[in-house]
């Protein structure tokens, strides 16, 4: 992204933390950023277009900088103190029109983050296991929803705590579980 799309960016996470989704403008997004707003129009189609070029850059960056895979607990980390460090943002945008962006990139980091985990767990085990996908699909679908009922409940509980405890209670369980399928292949 160049400079001028991340001044634009940054003001509108700044907007977001301040208000609604609904209520910011072209006009409050561009005097932000000191520019005009033919400036907005060059780089972005609208602020819809904004919102999808905004998430995607927030998921990647968080998948380039923060992911480490030696646990599952590690793997939504970085996506739960994403959220908490632009949490009025996260819960508009969220609560917003463009819920369903947020989600869909909110859908790809998590899938990305058990993908990343499970080819961790594949080496370790020294098998190329075809269960693997249902594995990996039960993680997935487990972690959002996680990070729903989080958001769903405005982020006011814990949930790195709550993740270092889920993570303690099934501490081993992929791989038992994958290991029991193996010993079941004939």
């Amino acid at each position: 992204m160049n400079r001028t799309k991340q001044e634009i960016s940054e003001a509108f996470w700044q907007l977001l933390e301040e208000m609604p989704y609904s209520k910011i403008t072209v006009k409050e997004i561009a005097d932000r950023c000191q520019l005009n707003r033919n400036t907005f129009y060059y780089h972005f189609q609208d602020i819809p277009a904004l919102a999808e070029a905004t998430m995607a850059a927030w998921v990647d960056d968080i998948v380039k900088l923060h992911f480490q895979f030696g646990n599952p607990q590690e793997c939504l980390t970085p996506l739960v103190e994403g959220c908490i460090a632009r949490k009025r943002a996260i819960l508009h945008i969220y609560r917003s029109v463009q819920r369903d962006v947020f989600l869909r990139h909110l859908r790809s980091m998590i899938r990305h983050a058990v993908g990343m985990y499970a080819e961790g767990v594949k080496s370790t085990l020294g098998a190329d296991l075809e269960t693997l996908p249902v594995l990996c699909h039960f993680y997935q679908c487990a972690g959002m929803g996680l990070v729903l009922d989080w958001l769903d409940q405005d982020m006011g509980y814990d949930m790195s705590e709550f993740l270092e405890v889920v993570c303690v209670l099934f501490q081993g369980t992929s791989h038992k579980a994958l290991l029991r399928r193996t010993e079941e292949l004939p």
